[in-house]
């Protein structure tokens, strides 16, 4: 199996790992399959997020595909980051081996997830969000939420 080197390095050098004490959005998500579990934590500033850290336990693609999420999503929008796709994150790696694509559909319902409990945490809409309700712990009930 081959990786690029922008998989490896954020697999040997990770950003932004750890966890925000004061997190206004923190979402985990898993499959318990693959044993890969993602947890990220959102520091939203007048709806741009400032900061994002994350904790994951997996395989070095699930640590890659975390590291450059919180890079792709710290200074967008909240709307912004809802428009992070599994695919954006691939493409920001240089791609990633079909037996690992499953990390970065992970990264995506991470950020959806932490997103959507920034949403509820201020009362805000959670049921326009992005998140589908997949694997993460968003109580959305909507099947298809395409426009």
């Amino acid at each position: 199996m081959m990786y690029s080197e922008k998989v490896m390095d954020h697999f040997m050098h990770p950003r932004n790992v750890g966890e925000i004490e004061d997190a206004d959005g923190v979402g985990q998500v898993g499959n318990p399959k693959c044993g890969d579990i993602m947890k990220m934590y959102l520091k939203i500033e007048n709806n741009v997020i400032v900061d994002a850290k994350f904790k994951t336990f997996g395989c070095g693609a699930a640590v890659a595909t975390s590291s450059i999420a919180t890079e792709l999503i710290k200074g967008k929008t909240i709307d912004e980051a809802l428009k992070v796709t599994n695919k954006a994150v691939v493409e920001a790696l240089d791609g990633l081996p079909p037996a690992k694509l499953h990390c970065s559909v992970l990264a995506e319902e991470a950020i959806a997830a932490a997103i959507a409990d920034y949403k509820r945490r201020h009362g805000l809409d959670v049921e326009n969000s992005e998140c589908q309700g997949c694997c993460c712990k968003c109580e959305t009930e909507s099947e298809d939420s395409e426009e």
